[in-house]
């Protein structure tokens, strides 16, 4: 796949999640998906790294156990073979303990 392909897909994804669309995302992923999540497991609980989709399922499932967001905005797509990397500006709400968190 072109790595624009690849790029549009992952905009695709994104728009999917600002509706909250989770179907959407599971069945726009290959079988064979490697959804990569960084930061500390201890501190983060939904980081680390998902295989196929119902482990992608299941990080939506913990992301929405534990932050809520007011703010979503994907600003830069970067694509390189057939990994895209996304940066954004991001805000929300922790629902356990209920503090903000920015990224």
């Amino acid at each position: 796949m072109a790595e624009q392909e690849n790029t549009e897909i992952v905009k695709g994804i994104y728009e999917a999640f600002g509706r909250g669309d989770i179907p959407a995302i599971l069945n726009s992923l290959a079988d064979n998906i490697e959804w990569i999540v960084s930061g500390r497991e201890d501190g983060i609980p939904y980081a680390g790294t998902y295989r196929g989709r119902e482990g992608v399922g299941q990080f939506f499932s913990v992301l929405a156990e534990n932050v809520e967001y007011s703010l979503f905005e994907p600003r830069e797509f970067i694509a390189q073979g057939d990994r895209v990397a996304v940066f954004g500006h991001y805000q929300g709400t922790v629902r356990p303990s209920g503090n903000s968190v920015e990224a």
